[in-house]
């Protein structure tokens, strides 16, 4: 028994290979905006600069930092093998002790100071307090404190829903939702190569970089990542019973694993969110809001909520009945307004189109009438400027004298002996 929880641990682990080690590479020195409410400018940060900015913020107000990691859907996109696959938020966790609350404040201000170093040249920086970089950088805040979580999440604002999420973990009970997003990179020693390596990466020339899954066997989570699977563990741990995310991955085409018996997972996701959000006002500022963060496209927003939907619909047991239409109901309103927006757009486009091509049919009229109101005569040409040969007696075509014309035939019209029968003399 202990060897084989030992194999489970070590499986748990994999070095990355030169191409993910590459790719790991690009969206760490990626620049990522984070826009700023009213006047403030825009931040242009490169991860691998901003990480190490705040660990040393960090370790000034003596906070150690265990390891940094990069989590959830940019991990994936690291450690899968398809190119297009798809991330918004980039989410990094700290590992670091938060024994007492002012470990949460030196967290805060560690964050918020650091994005004071990536202010434009030309910003006053004495005029920038800490609580007005919070109200003009920070998308949400988040400190949890229970005897089997404790931690803290900023996240940072970003316009196309790409958000820089840190989290500060002292513990965690529940560290993934799927497979497919429990991989955690630690980047450590990627860090330490910028810090100390002025030469470029090769295939040959690259740090050893170490990712783990926490779902369990890492090979199995990369091969559900790489097959588009759906699987997780005790659903009902999960806050929200991680529904949001197993109607998000349906709709970007995942199918359960063959091992998996979804429909009991699917009322066990359904118990907990109600569990999580009684109230139909707090379930749809939470639509609302993962709608906002994790889906652009108004398309895939539409099918989401008809997803979201049929799930509810077919998987909820929990609810008296009024309850249960209560939510689907809303769900079902919400689809049909981003429905009509989408009508509106298409309407209010096609109409623009015709405005459009009826003002360049008008302003082509007008300028060809304009034109040709301003003809004017050139030049007078007389003849062709060429001389024909004179018609000869001899000449075999020009010289011939119909028999019509001579003769007894002269002034009958009506065809003669010698002409076809189809012409007229």
């Amino acid at each position: 028994m202990a060897s084989s929880c030992e194999n489970s641990n070590m499986n748990r682990f994999q070095v990355l290979c030169h191409e993910q080690v590459y790719r790991l590479d690009q969206v760490m020195k990626g620049a990522i905006p984070v826009h700023g409410r009213g006047n403030f400018p825009t931040l242009n940060i490169k991860l691998k600069d901003f990480v190490q900015v705040v660990r040393d913020k960090l370790g000034e107000d003596g906070i150690t930092v265990q390891d940094i990691r990069l989590n959830g859907g940019a991990a994936s996109y690291v450690l899968g093998c398809e190119d297009n696959q798809m991330y918004n938020d980039l989410d990094l966790i700290f590992g670091v002790n938060l024994g007492s609350p002012s470990d949460f404040h030196k967290v805060k201000s560690a964050v918020l100071n650091s994005l004071m170093d990536f202010l434009p040249d030309g910003v006053n920086r004495e005029r920038m307090s800490s609580c007005s970089l919070k109200e003009a950088y920070v998308q949400k805040m988040v400190k949890v404190c229970t005897p089997t979580d404790r931690w803290s999440l900023i996240s940072l604002s970003n316009n196309r829903g790409r958000n820089v999420e840190l989290k500060f973990v002292d513990h965690m009970k529940r560290q993934f939702e799927f497979s497919v997003d429990s991989f955690q990179i630690i980047l450590d020693s990627l860090l330490t190569f910028y810090g100390i390596s002025e030469k470029e990466m090769s295939e040959h020339f690259y740090p050893t970089v170490v990712a783990e899954s926490v779902y369990g066997d890492f090979n199995v989570a990369l091969s559900h990542l790489n097959e588009k699977l759906i699987a997780t563990r005790c659903p009902e741990e999960i806050r929200g019973g991680g529904l949001f995310k197993y109607c998000n991955l349906l709709v970007r085409n995942y199918v359960p694993a063959e091992n998996i018996n979804i429909k009991p997972m699917e009322r066990y996701m359904c118990s907990r969110f109600f569990i999580d959000f009684p109230d139909v006002n707090q379930q749809k500022v939470k639509i609302e809001q993962y709608l906002a963060n994790h889906l652009g496209d108004e398309q895939m927003k539409y099918d989401y909520l008809m997803t979201l939907y049929s799930i509810v619909d077919e998987s909820t047991i929990c609810l008296m009945g009024h309850e249960r239409r209560q939510t689907l109901n809303l769900i079902q309103q919400m689809a049909m307004q981003i429905l009509m927006q989408q009508e509106q757009r298409a309407y209010y486009k096609q109409l623009q189109m015709a405005q459009f091509d009826q003002q360049n049919v008008t302003t082509t009229t007008a300028a060809t009438l304009d034109n040709q109101s301003n003809l004017i005569i050139d030049q007078v040409f007389y003849g062709t400027g060429f001389t024909l040969p004179p018609i000869q007696p001899s000449d075999q075509y020009y010289g011939y004298v119909a028999p019509c014309l001579i003769g007894p035939y002269s002034g009958l019209q009506q065809s003669c002996a010698v002409c076809p029968t189809y012409t007229q003399c």
